[in-house]
Formats: structure tokens, sequence, C-alpha cells
């Protein structure tokens, strides 16, 4: 029986799941829970010592790490229990949105209702992939009022968008996998006839720009802004694409089935991008760090089927991890593409 991605992830983190950890400040420091170096290039961007930290846990599935440089703090989702949080150094983690997606009364035919990825827009607003609504909304931070800004496409329904980024310029691309419906692809709510990859163009157009992908996930800009990343969590053919704004010039940027060998818990998930354009990918075992042409220099193990990353601090050089039932963080040298 082939499982889906949550089960796929859940099973293999299972086998090897941290230590828990009561204190937020302790580095887990658990069997497994390393950073791996492939080539001596990594060293210019992370420090093999640095300790992985466990904020806060007990999560059905965290993801959508967004850090606000204006409050100092980190928000997450929680995406089966439908709340985002939000955790700072000053007060830890406190729960921010409860729904994070639909109200409980709107969520029949929904395997994951709630919010997932989380972007903080240019303007300061939060930018959440919801599930529940089937849409791409925008939040304002102080009132917390919603604006939906994407919700069909030709007249149908999104299925359940996943994850986010703004360009420069305003424009917003986002993936539409079906893990927020019952039934995935079965369900009878589905309209779309693919998983696609979208770009929401400041006027509200909205242009599939990919609809190949199996199950899209995590998306991602380079610092040039000309190219667009996608992770597809297939375990049968996990892989980051990358292509042209417009969809042209798809082409395998790396392959992580060969790591999927010793049943790694993870797949090619949400993503972070440093100003120098390397590429801290979500995949089997927790984090990979690529070059912009795809070369891995090295890993950090989580011990966890790990979701998403973002970079947050003040000096945009840490990295927040969004791991199964747990939020971490590492120091890093590298500084994240916002900072620039």
């Amino acid at each position: 029986m082939k499982l889906d991605r949550r089960e796929f992830l859940a099973s293999a983190s299972a086998a090897l799941a941290l230590t828990s950890c009561a204190s937020p400040k302790t580095a887990v420091g658990a069997e497994g829970t390393k950073i791996e170096v492939f080539s001596d290039a990594l060293l210019d961007l992370l420090d093999p010592a640095s300790p992985i930290e466990a904020l806060a846990s007990g999560y059905g599935w965290s993801e959508g790490p967004a850090w606000d440089r204006v409050r100092n703090c980190v928000y997450y989702s929680d995406v089966p229990g439908n709340i985002v949080w939000r955790w700072s150094e000053a007060e830890g983690a406190t729960e921010f949105l409860n729904p994070s997606g639909a109200p409980a009364a709107e969520t029949q035919g929904f395997r994951e209702p709630g919010a997932n990825g989380l972007w903080i827009a240019r303007d300061g607003g939060l930018l959440i992939s919801n599930h529940g609504k089937r849409a791409i909304q925008k939040m304002d931070l102080d009132t917390k009022e919603r604006t939906t800004l994407a919700s069909t496409f030709n007249g149908k329904r999104f299925s359940s968008p996943n994850d986010v980024v703004e360009a420069a310029d305003g424009t917003l691309f986002f993936t539409d996998p079906p893990y927020g419906l019952e039934g995935m692809n079965e369900s009878p709510l589905k309209e779309q006839d693919a998983n696609g990859v979208y770009r929401l163009a400041p006027d509200g157009t909205v242009t599939r720009i990919l609809d190949d992908m199996t199950f899209p996930n995590g998306v991602a800009l380079s610092p040039d802004g000309a190219r667009v990343y996608v992770a597809q969590s297939d375990p049968d053919r996990p892989i980051l694409r990358v292509c042209a704004l417009d969809g042209s010039g798809v082409k395998t940027l790396f392959d992580f089935k060969p790591y999927m060998a010793d049943d790694a818990p993870g797949l090619p998930d949400g993503m972070a991008v440093s100003e120098t354009g390397h590429i801290f990918q979500t995949g089997p075992g927790g984090i990979f760090i690529l070059t912009p042409e795809g070369e891995a220099l090295g890993r950090i193990n989580t011990g966890k089927g790990t979701a998403n990353c973002a970079f947050g601090d003040a000096d945009g050089r840490t990295l927040y991890m969004t791991a199964h039932d747990t939020l971490m963080r590492v120091r890093t040298r590298a500084r994240g593409l916002q900072w620039m």
C-alpha cells in the first residue's frame, strides 16, 4: 500500500524520533541529530558544531515558519491542529490564530483544515496558505483581519494551497496539492484537473505555470528573482525543480531518491534561500544545503520528518525549522535572502 505524504513522514519519524526537550534552549543532541558535511564549502554557510535547539513541541504537524522582523517572533502552523502559533525569545510559544484555516463547522471533507505555509509580505502582512478556505489570504497582523487574494483558477476552486512566496514586485507564487482534502486526489471536493503551481499577479490575475507535478509543495525564488524553485513531495519521485517565472525551462535541480535508501524520515517539502542563493531544502533526514547549481553541501539532521524552514532573528542568520511535532532552530553563517 502506498502511503500518503503525512503517513510516510509519521511512520519514518517514529523510527528516528528525537528525545523530548522541556527547556527552550536545550540543544537536541540526540542520536541521529547532527550536521553532516558533504563538502568543505558548507563551512562558509554553517558551523557543523552548531547545536540544534528544540524550542517548542507537541504539535500534530508543524509547518510554515515565517519570521516577523518588526515584532521579533516566528509564526508557524500546526496544520491538523488548525492553529497558528507564535514563538519569541521573551514569551516562548503562544497561540496566535485559532482557527488558522476554516472553523470547525466548515471542515467537512477536509483532512487538514488549518493554515499551512506562511510568509511575511513586503507590506508587513502575513500571507497564509489556507487549506480549509482553499485560498491564499493576507492578514493584517495588528487587527487579524484577513483578505482573500485568490481562491479559484478558471472558475474552479483550488484544492488546498500549501506554500507561498512573494517576489519583489508583489507577485505571488504558490502551490496547490490536495493534502488538505480527505482522499486527496480522490476527494469529491477536488475541482482542479492538476496539482498546480500558480502565479498571482499584483492585479489579481492567476496563471498556472506548472501542471505536470504529482505533489508540488514548497516554493521559493532565487535572489535575482528570475527563477522559481518547487519541491515535489512524492516518495516515488522526490525532487526539487527550477524554472523561469512563466514555468518555461523547467528542469530537475536535485533528486532526493538516493537519500531515501536508509529510511531517513521526510520528503522534499518547504525551503529557504540565502542571500548567496544557497537553498536550505527539507528532505530525507532533515534539511539539505544545496548550491544554486544543485550540489548537496551538507545536511542538518533533525531526526524527524521536517516540513519547512525560514531564516530569522535580527541578523537573519538563524534557521527556524518545523520538524514534525517540534519547532527547532540552528545558527548559521548564511543570511536569509530577505535580509539583503
